[in-house]
């Protein structure tokens, strides 16, 4: 059993209760997360992609301590105001992302272009439908983001004014996962892949985060194995994924054939224990004795 998944140590007695019909489900958040991809140089000891990670601060009131990537929630303002877009269509997102409008679909996207420059200064978008910014460290740069995590600024209005486009062919959408039912804080969250855009480079300047990484999947998923870096079960799943492709083209090209069925946590009773499972995850199965010594660990 792996000893580096995070697990709270309410969740046995916040089971309980929601099999006991005394907890309400939380409605979920909508939110977007971005695996950030670039390519080692020829000297690097790994030949496939590496992927950008956040460590999040141990202070966090969610997966504190936790290594993630970049995202966030998604901000309503960006449902309903027509933005620059290049590449595929808001229908066919709304397809992909499994939503019911191609506002909503559009919303997500932004929410994932937003979050990845929010949280490492990386911009999705360009001046045309088939250019990126470049250099965006300065301090021009700079303020718009901090304006945007403040939320002073919409993500829309950015890129207005900047006459920027959003460059949603630069994305791949490549999982969902819903955060469990018995959580207080619930997300409903899409992972994207993406690849670094020449001339960017990413910036340790997300708030929520003490330490950031750039890492081959197979490794930190080797390291959450081994008990040396603490993750969630999307994390090590969307990593284990990542870990067969040779470059991050050939990663971004495979998120089309991705599933996107949402993946949802299950609680049941069986005998003396509750028995937590991620459907078609078996490896985070977790039974959890429902009488004495019943708290669980901060670890797996």
């Amino acid at each position: 059993m792996s000893q580096g998944q995070w697990y709270p140590p309410e969740w046995p007695d916040r089971i309980r209760a929601l099999a006991a019909g005394e907890l309400t489900a939380v409605t979920p958040r909508r939110a977007a997360t971005v695996m950030l991809l670039r390519d080692p140089g020829p000297q690097a000891p790994t030949s496939g992609p590496v992927v950008h990670m956040l460590r999040r601060r141990t202070s966090m009131a969610f997966a504190g301590g936790a290594y993630a990537y970049p995202g966030g929630g998604v901000d309503p303002r960006d449902d309903d105001r027509l933005i620059g877009w290049a590449g595929p269509p808001l229908e066919h997102w709304a397809d992909r992302l499994g939503v019911a409008t191609v506002t909503e679909a559009q919303a997500v996207v932004c929410a994932a272009v937003r979050e990845t420059f929010e949280e490492a200064g990386v911009l999705l978008a360009g001046p045309t439908a088939t250019t990126v910014v470049g250099d965006t460290t300065g301090d021009d740069w700079e303020a718009d983001r901090e304006a945007l995590v403040a939320r002073d600024l919409s993500f829309a209005e950015f890129l207005d004014r900047r006459g920027l486009v959003l460059r949603s062919d630069l994305l791949g959408a490549w999982a969902r996962w819903i955060t469990p039912e018995f959580e207080p804080r619930r997300y409903d969250t899409w992972f994207f892949v993406a690849a670094l855009p020449e001339g960017q480079r990413t910036r340790d300047v997300s708030t929520e985060a003490d330490r950031t990484v750039w890492i081959a999947p197979a490794e930190a998923a080797r390291r959450y194995d081994a008990g040396e870096l603490l993750m969630m079960p999307p994390t090590v799943t969307t990593l284990r994924a990542l870990a067969p492709y040779g470059t991050a083209a050939e990663a971004l090209e495979a998120a089309d054939v991705q599933d996107m069925a949402p993946v949802l946590a299950q609680a049941r009773l069986e005998g003396d224990e509750l028995v937590l499972t991620w459907p078609g995850h078996d490896e985070f199965t977790k039974h959890v004795p429902t009488v004495g010594g019943g708290r669980g660990g901060g670890q797996a």
